[in-house]
């Protein structure tokens, strides 16, 4: 299922067109010799990918892979810093829509994205890329319902497998009193983005002045220390202020930022660098959607026709909330895959890869199989030959790394 989504094909109904591929059975397949390519009777066809979903959903099974795709991450980082786990990783929180278009149970309408949509939360690292954690939750929950449990259980992973210590960086649906007090309980530091309100505006007043001298041609900014506490915080907290100053506004802007971070371990200045990256996080998350395009169409309904026909016997309906999840994560795993294989063709070629680049010139590559006596070879096309002998290397190196 991983493949088949990585290589984009989204609908389980394309397995019945690829399950006799001789190349896909060659890559799936484990048995030596032709015993691929000649077993009957091919690969899964899609009713058994769907019991296979169903399977999946199953609590226990839905922890093992959740749990998968950290741990790629995590072997992933540790080869590239020669087995060691990394010393600090910024951990990236953030929702995600996805609008759906059926009957799928706890999909509802969404006021702020004025759709009918899942909303899951989503754990990845901005720096490097990977995706760590993905939770799906119903389409009307707020944005950081449920996100306390979600990042105490990631960073508690993420410490075992990626790094020694994790901060945590967050945008302006997130920080609420009991989340910000939950992580510095736990010692683990964070920076979040602070919604303006009238008091927090009375703070920043005396500071929303233009430096003295001429306009700049460009966009400039500059940071303030202040000190705050919110109605539902128990104790004030560093609030560091952000002015924004664009040649063609007759005002300053602001935004503002909260961190348990204090300034002499990281200044304004430092702190504005390390929060916009950021925004390389939903740059990730917007390749997740665009590349892999998560389809979560579920739904409790049991089936009546099967292609026409009445089926033989009535099967109990899925958990489809549960099925969708499995979805998501299968994408997510998808995504990681593609990931390790653009870092690996990046280092191999010294050239960036976005993950559409990769699928269409790679992973989509035309070949031809050639059996003889002795042994299969498989011819790759000329476009993409001289790529696979590039990142060839580089997967060996990944593979030899061990868990």
């Amino acid at each position: 299922m991983v493949l088949l989504v990585a290589q984009g094909w989204q609908d389980h109904d394309d397995a019945d067109a690829l399950r006799h591929d001789p190349a896909m059975r060659l890559a799936v397949g484990s048995a030596a010799g032709l015993t691929p390519l000649t077993g009957h009777p091919g690969l899964a066809s899609q009713p058994t990918l769907s019991r296979c979903t169903a399977m999946l959903a199953e609590p226990a099974n839905l922890k093992v892979l959740r749990e998968a795709a950290l741990e790629l991450a995590g072997r992933n980082l540790r080869a590239e810093n020669h087995g060691k786990r990394r010393s600090r990783t910024t951990l990236d929180v953030d929702s995600l829509p996805i609008e759906v278009h059926g009957h799928q149970p706890k999909a509802e309408w969404n006021g702020h994205y004025r759709s009918r949509i899942y909303h899951p939360l989503i754990t990845s690292i901005a720096e490097t890329g990977d995706m760590l954690d993905a939770r799906l939750r119903p389409g009307n929950v707020g944005t950081a319902d449920g996100a306390l449990d979600v990042i105490l259980d990631v960073v508690d992973r993420a410490e075992d497998s990626l790094c020694e210590i994790t901060h945590v960086r967050i945008d302006a649906g997130f920080p609420s009193g009991a989340l910000l007090s939950g992580l510095e309980a736990r010692g683990i530091h964070h920076v979040a983005r602070l919604r303006a309100n009238p008091a927090l505006d009375r703070l920043a007043a005396p500071h929303m002045k233009r430096p003295v001298g001429r306009r700049p041609t460009e966009p400039r900014m500059w940071t303030h220390e202040l000190e705050y506490q919110a109605g539902t915080w128990d104790e004030p907290r560093r609030v560091v202020l952000v002015v924004k100053e664009r040649p063609d506004d007759l005002l300053l802007d602001r935004f503002f930022l909260v961190t348990s971070i204090s300034r002499f371990q990281m200044n304004g200045q430092a702190l504005l660098d390390h929060y916009r990256q950021r925004g390389k996080a939903e740059g990730h998350m917007g390749e997740l959607m665009d590349v892999l395009s998560p389809a979560l169409s579920s739904t409790n309904r049991t089936k009546t026709h099967l292609r026409g026909n009445k089926p033989k016997s009535v099967t109990p309906a899925v958990d489809a909330f549960a099925c969708n999840e499995i979805r998501l994560l299968i994408a997510m795993l998808a995504y990681q895959i593609m990931h390790v294989a653009r870092r690996a063709m990046t280092r191999a070629t010294k050239t960036p890869w976005s993950l559409r680049r990769l699928r269409e010139r790679v992973l989509r590559a035309g070949a031809r199989l050639v059996i003889s006596a002795r042994r299969m070879t498989l011819i790759l096309a000329e476009a993409a030959a001289p790529f696979w002998a590039a990142v060839w290397p580089q997967i060996q190196m990944l593979r030899g790394a061990g868990p």
